[in-house]
């Protein structure tokens, strides 16, 4: 368990390493000056070359690169051009949007991909397997942005049950808060329960066709417990895979769910931005979303043990 702990950590803290180097390259060799943007396009060549020496853009690119990842690691980071804030801040601020919103997209989808999957493959080749694929066929095929227009128009402009937009903040308006966030989670989960609804079936086939599931149904064992309590655990492997994979999608920022509904989550403060050459943000919350999905699939691997008790984590 040390031992495989260890190497993961030393995986994460590789990629980590790679992702920001790549993310500091490219942005450093992008076209727009930081000091142009910040002073107006009236400065003068004196002042502009002053606040480049106080900003360090005039080091070459492993010194900026050096001085950003140090400042990463003693925790105060980048102070944002537009907001004239710590990045840190401006992120903790935008992730208390974005991260309820990923929370209940995925309590969603898993609320409804998990019984929907087993209920197909325990129907396999008749109607409600049937009806069942071609919903998620159907869930495959619709723009997530198209879904979440369609939800506020039948929710919002026809019902009145839920705002069309915007975000009143947790501190103001708790309830209201969460019904603003239900309708763009609603369109977000709905999608991914159509790609983990057939992920379920078919694993779940694959399970159900096992010797040991035979035996346990020979042995005269309730099928609601061949299913649930054997088969299901060993059919959830690919599953979690997947579960990781779209969480830290969501967590790394639903760009056009959140402009949308006009949230101001961590998607939209990346959207806004890379269009005013916000260099500082922009590095610093891409960073965190390939942080994002790096350790929620770190985490995924240590459930694998949890779900199967034959993967053992020491790799014996």
């Amino acid at each position: 368990m040390t031992s495989y702990l260890i190497k993961k950590t030393v995986s994460l803290a590789t990629v980590l390493f790679l992702v920001s180097l790549i993310v500091f390259s490219v942005l450093f060799v992008l076209p727009g000056d930081p000091a142009q943007i910040i002073l107006g396009i009236n400065a003068s060549p004196e002042t502009l070359a002053a606040l480049r020496i106080r900003l360090g853009l005039d080091q070459p690119f492993w010194a900026q690169y050096g001085s950003w990842i140090g400042s990463l690691m003693r925790g105060t980071g980048g102070h944002s051009i537009t907001y004239d804030m710590a990045v840190f801040s401006l992120i903790g601020s935008r992730l208390a949007v974005t991260g309820p919103l990923a929370l209940m997209a995925m309590a969603i989808a898993v609320a409804l991909a998990l019984p929907l999957g087993i209920f197909a493959a325990r129907h396999q080749n008749r109607l409600p397997d049937a009806t069942v694929m071609a919903g998620t066929q159907l869930g495959l095929a619709v723009p997530e942005f198209w879904l979440g227009i369609l939800l506020m128009l039948l929710f919002s402009v026809h019902w009145g049950l839920f705002s069309a937009g915007g975000f009143p903040g947790w501190n103001d308006d708790v309830w209201g808060s969460l019904k603003a966030l239900f309708l763009p989670a609603l369109a977000l989960g709905l999608i991914r329960t159509a790609i983990l609804t057939r992920l379920t079936r078919s694993s779940m086939l694959e399970v159900l066709r096992e010797d040991y599931v035979r035996t346990a149904r020979a042995n005269g064992l309730k099928e609601s417990t061949v299913v649930y309590g054997h088969a299901l655990k060993n059919a959830l492997i690919p599953v979690l895979t997947i579960f990781g994979l779209q969480m830290g999608q969501l967590l790394a920022g639903a760009i056009i769910i959140e402009n949308v509904f006009s949230l101001p989550g961590l998607g939209r403060l990346v959207f806004q931005a890379i269009g005013q050459r916000d260099l500082p943000v922009v590095r610093e919350v891409v960073l965190f979303m390939a942080a994002a999905v790096v350790i929620v699939n770190f985490l995924v691997d240590l459930s694998y043990a949890a779900v199967d008790p034959r993967i053992r984590l020491d790799g014996q």
